[in-house]
């Protein structure tokens, strides 16, 4: 290659360069205004329905000495950090646990709200039908502190458990079969109270729970109450459980005795 040709192709080659940063900042001009421009954001038709995530504290809320436990992270209703023993160790194990506590919070409202009513009826009722009652002489509802089970009858307890049997297994297939599903949702709620993905779902989520972690410790009070006082919860509180005329009346009578 002689020196006549090198020049020349320098020549040609020289007046290009100088075009190309124009040319580069043409380019990412057409490409920004593209992006954001050229292709605009869907309109907004509503609330957006993802909410963002509140920060958690490091600290447990029930415990506030002890950490946080990681599994945690307040997505169920009622969170608190309580899990001083480590059960959760997963996401599986943790809806493991929450579907059990669902379960007998339930079971213990159902629970809280029938024993003192039992005591209350149970007498009445068994006279109305010329049958024995189950209660003791103390007026005492049959438990395992309490004794007297073996009063009542085959057929009911067939009955609690063929129903119990039918709502679990009711349970089990559902939660295989949702794909987001909630430990201890049945998708029972005939006055449709709980609207998918609102405030109020959570918050009737979390008035079931803390009130079903009441009911459990309220149970076992009146059957620890009952085994050790050897009365009845009616006759140990009776100003809840007759009328207020009648609590007035008793307690005017005290004072002026």
């Amino acid at each position: 290659c002689s020196l006549s040709e090198l020049q020349e192709v320098t020549a040609f080659v020289q007046p290009i360069a100088p075009i190309s940063q124009p040319l580069e900042r043409t380019m990412a001009i057409t490409l920004q205004m593209a992006t954001t421009e050229g292709f605009p954001e869907p309109a907004d038709d509503g609330p957006k329905k993802t909410m963002e995530k509140k920060a958690l504290p490091k600290m447990s809320q029930a415990i506030p000495f002890l950490q946080r436990p990681p599994m945690l992270t307040g997505e169920l209703a009622g969170d608190f950090g309580f899990d001083p023993l480590g059960f959760a160790k997963d996401h599986d194990t943790l809806y493991y646990y929450r579907e059990i506590e669902v379960k007998h919070a339930r079971l213990a409202m159902l629970a809280a709200a029938g024993w003192p009513t039992s005591e209350l009826l149970d007498r009445p009722i068994a006279e109305f039908f010329g049958i024995p009652s189950v209660l003791d002489d103390h007026d005492r509802v049959p438990s395992l502190l309490n004794g007297g089970l073996e009063k009542v009858r085959p057929e009911f307890w067939g009955f609690c458990l063929g129903l119990t049997a039918a709502i679990d297994a009711f349970q089990t297939q559902r939660s295989r079969n949702e794909m987001n599903y909630t430990p201890g949702d049945l998708g029972w709620d005939p006055l449709n109270l709980a609207l998918p993905q609102t405030e109020s779902r959570k918050s009737l989520q979390l008035a079931e729970i803390q009130n079903g972690r009441l009911a459990m410790l309220g149970v076992t009070g009146f059957a620890v109450q009952e085994a050790v006082g050897h009365q009845a919860v009616i006759d140990e509180t009776p100003v809840f459980f007759q009328p207020l005329t009648e609590t007035l009346e008793a307690l005017l009578k005290g004072l002026l005795e």
